[in-house]
């Protein structure tokens, strides 16, 4: 009986693994007849676990989606992952996945043994997370989901839209892919009204089915649609644009700067060109120069223009400072150098 549970366990570890076995790969794998695998399988099913099984030559086992989710199998790499993932997902941006993450975590830590719960607590324990930016804008798993789902059957998407002044529009897409970053979801759909790529952020958008029909495949925007995005959010949003080489290296700059700050590629080993944009060029002025970074501005020219009417603001604002400073008594109503006392000799 024991040799039969445990051949059952690594019959069902196999067919997670992979997505289609013949019966004679199954026999091999487990040291078995093929008439055996048949009764197996048959035990899995009556477990609850939904077993398709394909006749013929070409045909074989596959495990299927069922009305429940069975008990999985995982390994202990498999199993500390899914554990150190569940407990960071609390920051990615979805709607009410710290709670259900937290729920998930604490079924998954009463299987594990001793060795993985230690593993796994350690990594806990002693990982602090370093989040830049504002708070996530908080999705709705289930839009995720349903995009997700248009997305893979390439069906058309209807939505309201709320734009980033509050105004709201309806819109219909043909969506491509999701792109996330560590705060924000974004899709990347073609506009069918526009007749042009667009990138929507995924908390601004609310579906309005019906859903439909299905579209033909379009070549995306850009091979890196990561790229694509990020390029979008921080520079083609904005009505100022600049290309400024940072005298850093890339993996320097790319520690400091989010992709909704800018794009950054490298040029040599000591410099990297970046690529971002701001409301205007006073706004660009400040954006560069609290990137800590010394520079170099490409384009547009007006921007060295910006920079140098900031600087002589600055000079004349810090000679004032400094000729205040030369005229202001030091303390209750001394001048320095002044001994204070009674005046009695």
């Amino acid at each position: 009986m024991l040799e039969t549970s445990a051949r059952l366990l690594r019959l069902l570890s196999l067919l997670q693994a992979n997505r289609e076995w013949s019966g004679p790969d199954l026999a091999e794998r487990l040291g078995v007849s093929p008439r055996t695998v048949r009764r197996d399988v048959d035990r899995l099913r009556e477990l609850g676990y939904p077993v398709n099984a394909s006749p013929g030559t070409g045909g074989g086992y596959q495990l299927g989606a069922g009305a429940e989710l069975p008990p999985l199998l995982l390994d202990d790499d498999e199993a500390v992952a899914v554990a150190v993932g569940l407990r960071t997902a609390a920051g990615q941006g979805i709607e009410g996945i710290g709670e259900t993450s937290v729920r998930a975590l604490a079924k998954l830590e009463q299987v594990l043994p001793s060795r993985l719960r230690r593993r796994v607590g350690a990594l806990n324990a002693f990982t602090v997370p370093m989040l830049r930016g504002p708070e996530p804008a908080a999705v709705d798993p289930a839009v995720l989901t349903e995009l997700a789902n248009l997305c893979r059957d390439s069906e058309r998407l209807r939505f309201e839209y709320r734009g980033h002044e509050g105004a709201t529009s309806r819109r219909t897409v043909e969506p491509h892919r999701l792109v996330c970053t560590e705060r924000r979801w974004y899709l990347v759909a073609w506009d069918v009204d526009r007749d042009d790529w667009r990138t929507f952020r995924v908390d601004r958008i609310t579906p309005r089915p019906p859903h439909g029909p299905r579209f033909p495949h379009r070549e995306p925007p850009a091979e890196d649609l990561a790229a694509y995005v990020s390029q979008g959010v921080s520079t083609r949003a904005y009505a100022s644009h600049a290309v400024v080489r940072l005298l850093v290296p890339l993996e320097e700059a790319a520690e400091k700067i989010s992709p909704s700050a800018g794009t950054v590629e490298a040029e040599g080993r000591r410099s990297c060109i970046l690529r971002t944009g701001a409301a205007s060029l006073d706004v660009m002025v400040i954006h560069v120069m609290l990137m800590g970074f010394e520079f170099e501005i490409l384009e547009p020219t007006e921007l060295t223009e910006a920079i140098r009417t900031a600087r002589d603001r600055l000079s004349r604002t810090l000679e004032r400072a400094s000729g205040r400073s030369a005229r202001t008594p030091d303390g209750a109503g001394r001048t320095p150098g002044t001994r204070s006392g009674s005046g009695a000799g």
